[in-house]
Parts: C-alpha cells; structure tokens; sequence
C-alpha cells in the first residue's frame, strides 16, 4: 500500500476506528471550528485541519468520514446553554443579564453562523448540528426565564409578546451586523432589552 492510499478516505463499512483521547478530539473540534470563522467553511479542508493539528489526515477520515460529519461532531461538541445559569431573582433581570451574556459570546457565535451559513443550507446534518449546538439549548434557557416570570406574576401567561422575544434577541445578534457592520455588544443588547423587549412585556 502506498502513503497516497492510506490517506483516502476508508470505505463506509469499515469498522476500524483510530483511538483518539477526549483532549485531542478537542483539539482537533476547535481547530476546525476556529478555522471555519477565519476563512470560511468552503476554504476549511481535512487536509488544512489535519496539517494544523500535526495529524495525519487519514486520522480525521477514519473518525468522521467526511468534512459536513466531522463539523457537526465538533458543533455537538460545544453545545452549552450559557443562558440556563440566569437567574436574578426578576424577568427583567434575568432578560438584561441574558442581553449581557449574549453580547459577550456573540462575535464568536455570530462569525461562525455566517460562516456556516450557504452550507447549513445544503447539509441537513450540519443545519441540525448548528441548531443542537447553538440555538435549541439558548432558546429552551430563554423559555424557562420567561416561565418563572409568568409563576412570579411579572408578566401575564396571555401576553403575546412572550412567543417572540427568543426571535427578538437571537434576531438582533444576527441582523446587527449586516445593518451596522458590527456585532451586538453587551451594552447595545441591554439598550434593546430595556427599549424593546420589557415594554412589550408590560415591564419596566
């Protein structure tokens, strides 16, 4: 066998696994997710990611097969709902240290969306990836600080405004830097909060 076959990709119904430690993995998930936010998702390759982390691209091949595969691993990887540790005490406090939060760790999130974006769309695994990783853990966080504040009484269970204030914040972090060229920082987060979201909630 020469080193040009060993490097192809192994057939799908190959069982052999190479042993990969959880650290290395992590290694290897972040590599490719920072790459994907400096220079896109069609410019990453195995190749690049393998070269990076001073592996052979063989290694990544016979783990995940494919490159959509072996993003979605790396997206699942770092699936955390930042927003499940609110908890002030009041709606509106819990809304503006959301607001808080999110303006932290949006630049990351938000260059990595738009560079998963043309993509997402073509790969059904890596669009469920994404939303796993991203967005399901976020909103499912949102809608627990809205249902204490309804079994507080801060807000009426009927209010209308609740079914939308998840597509308010995670439609803001998007758009901002399309409509301003920069992304939504903590202190432009908590001014649409307090402007938008509370008085559509009745809440000061």
């Amino acid at each position: 066998m020469t080193s040009q076959d060993a490097d192809r990709p192994e057939p799908v119904g190959t069982s052999r696994r190479s042993k990969i430690t959880p650290e290395r993995e992590r290694e290897f998930f972040d590599a490719v997710l920072d790459q994907i936010r400096e220079c896109g998702y069609d410019a990453v390759t195995m190749e690049g990611v393998a070269a990076s982390t001073r592996c052979s691209k063989s290694t990544l091949y016979r783990q995940w097969r494919t490159k959509p595969r072996f993003v979605a691993a790396a997206l699942r990887s770092n699936r955390q709902a930042r927003f499940a540790r609110i908890d002030t005490g009041t709606l509106a406090g819990d809304l503006r240290e959301a607001a808080r939060c999110a303006g932290e760790w949006s630049p990351k999130d938000t260059t990595l969306l738009q560079a998963l974006g043309p993509a997402v769309l073509q790969d059904r695994e890596l669009a469920q990836a994404l939303r796993e990783a991203l967005v399901d853990p976020e909103i499912s966080a949102l809608e627990e600080i809205l249902r204490r504040g309804v079994e507080r009484g801060e807000v009426a269970a009927g209010n209308p405004a609740l079914e939308y204030i998840p597509a308010q914040i995670f439609g803001v972090l998007r758009v901002r830097p399309m409509l301003d060229g920069r992304n939504a920082d903590p202190d432009y987060l908590i001014r649409f909060v307090e402007a938008a979201v509370l008085p559509a909630l009745g809440l000061r």
